[in-house]
């Protein structure tokens, strides 16, 4: 057993479960602080009662983050040594700037959205909401300033073998921080938006609460579907920055074995790594130039413009790619389909929409998770872009079995977690905005 393959699949695993829930955790925290405004405004009691039922379910969403979230801190330490050795006085400043500046924001006031509706003013309580909303973003800002500098590092020089840190701005506003995290974003509002338009369909489609339900239908629908189109805005934006700064990224995510000028956008194949050659293939000429420099006839250049051993792997982080971009277009489309039938008053009604909502909510996670992978595997075989390699970053003391042991550990741990945390979730759904779980802490003082 490779040493350094366990160490990563085990880093993959424990990211990728614990990516499930910062994206709903944004979403939500969005929909809370519109509800919360209408509800200002308004003085409609329902708002309120809908925000109460939601800021239960961000409570479980947070709560099963955190208990997810902690290990990766560790990981750093024991299976990536070597990492931390070399580059850890840059990367560890964003992960504490997010524990001091963020964590403690965000929980702090989320305690006073779940435990002190009635013991606080309203206007204080709104403000809880938004700071819940502001911690949970800036907390996003964070994790993807240490995770862009790792992409196209910047701010810094090589002193006695280890990263020292020259320009704070430079490291944490590197060329791929601000388009990332703004994706990243959309993503999170595109997730939670889902989830609150799944509850509205079942809670309609059982007849449960219909006049909220038809109240949590606009707010979410319009998120999501404003979200669904400027993330392919974003995405187009996010792809030009990848062209222009990691090559062999873009030239993987599009199986581009050599250089061309008027390079094609493949919409479908399988990359066949060792001929380099793509099977299937379905291209449209000249796209890719045109997508990412707005002139057909441009250069992209190609997988063979890289030694070997420097070059990402090609069918994960294509297919990865491909699948995210399908998934992205599948969202504006129901977006659009959901507008249309609100504009026509058949939203409510529409029981096979309404089903759609209910099926598609594994669908923006699996676009977040796809996303990750593409950008991750996509690196490689870099730790940090052409600074350090992964090979190198990883601990050399740490035995292989010991890591399979904390695979499978983690595996039945994270099983555990999920397993609890959706049905605390499930059972909230099931007893909707006017149950017993949307009204915990009524009648304090």
């Amino acid at each position: 057993m490779d040493a350094v393959f366990l160490a990563r699949l085990q880093f993959g695993l424990i990211a990728g479960f614990h990516f499930l829930f910062p994206p709903t955790t944004l979403g939500l925290t969005f929909i809370v602080v519109i509800l919360e405004t209408l509800h200002a405004r308004t003085n409609n009691d329902a708002y309120k009662r809908l925000s109460a039922f939601l800021v239960k379910i961000l409570g479980t969403v947070f709560v099963m983050g955190v208990a997810t979230g902690i290990s990766l801190e560790f990981a750093f330490g024991n299976n990536w040594a070597a990492y931390s050795r070399t580059v850890g006085d840059i990367f560890g400043a964003p992960l504490a700037a997010e524990a001091i500046f963020s964590f403690f924001l965000e929980s702090v006031f989320l305690g006073i959205l779940v435990f002190g509706r009635d013991r606080v003013k309203p206007k204080t309580y709104r403000l809880s909401a938004f700071l819940v909303f502001l911690g949970a973003h800036l907390s996003g800002l964070w994790i993807i300033i240490a995770n862009s500098w790792m992409q196209t590092p910047a701010g810094f020089r090589m002193e006695g073998g280890r990263a020292v840190l020259d320009d704070f701005f430079a490291a944490a506003f590197n060329p791929s921080t601000l388009v990332r995290f703004v994706h990243t974003i959309l993503g999170g509002w595109m997730t939670g938006a889902l989830v609150v338009l799944a509850i509205a369909a079942w809670l309609t489609l059982r007849g449960r609460s219909a006049d909220k339900a038809a109240l949590l239908f606009k707010p979410a629908l319009a998120v999501f579907a404003v979200a669904a189109v400027l993330q392919l805005g974003t995405g187009h934006a996010h792809s030009v920055q990848v062209t222009r700064t990691q090559p062999e990224k873009m030239a993987a995510f599009e199986a581009l074995w050599r250089t061309e000028n008027g390079a094609p956008f493949t919409v479908f194949g399988i990359p066949d790594e060792k001929n380099e050659r793509t099977l299937l293939a379905v291209r449209i000429p000249k796209m890719l130039s045109f997508l990412v420099s707005f002139d057909p006839n441009s250069r992209v250049l190609g997988l063979d413009e890289f030694p070997k051993e420097e070059r990402p792997p090609v069918l994960l982080p294509f297919a990865s790619y491909h699948v995210m971009i399908l998934l992205g277009l599948g969202f504006i489309a129901m977006g659009a389909w959901g507008l249309w039938l609100q504009a026509r008053k058949k939203l409510v009604t529409s029981r096979g929409f309404l089903k759609l909502l209910i099926f598609a909510v594994p669908l923006p996670y699996l676009a977040n998770e796809l996303g990750w992978i593409a950008a991750e595997v996509g690196r490689q075989p870099w730790a940090v872009y052409r600074v350090l390699r992964t090979a190198d970053a990883a601990s050399s003391v740490v035995p292989a079995g010991n890591i399979l042991f904390s695979i499978v550990l983690f595996t039945i741990i994270y099983a555990l977690i999920g397993i609890v945390g959706l049905r605390i979730i499930l059972k909230t759904v099931r007893g909707g905005p006017d149950g017993e779980a949307a009204t915990a802490g009524k009648g304090a003082v």
